[in-house]
């Protein structure tokens, strides 16, 4: 799995419980103190390749950064959905807005 590197900025969060059967819970091959961060990561990514989070949106679940989350999407093949937002988003960016 991808280990969180970019820190987000603090900000209200709504908290989401959901539940897990203790039997999947037990199944999951993942160290548990990364289990968290790393059923988020795949959350997003999952949402984002159903086109139900925007890249920024999916990114933010991730705790990643634009490039990582970029990078993640490219390693698993998943196409980035680019329009008209994104197209302005990295204009802005490239002109150091």
């Amino acid at each position: 799995m991808d280990a969180q590197k970019y820190t987000p900025r603090t900000e209200k969060k709504a908290h989401l419980q959901l539940s897990i059967p203790d039997s999947v819970a037990q199944a999951i091959r993942m160290p548990e103190k990364y289990r968290e961060q790393n059923l988020l990561i795949e959350l997003a990514v999952a949402l984002y390749a159903q086109e139900a989070l925007s890249f920024g949106k999916a990114r933010e679940l991730a705790g990643m950064s634009k490039y990582e989350f970029g990078q993640l999407l490219g390693r698993r093949e998943i196409p980035r959905h680019y329009g008209t937002s994104e197209l302005e988003d990295d204009l802005r960016y490239a002109r150091g807005e």
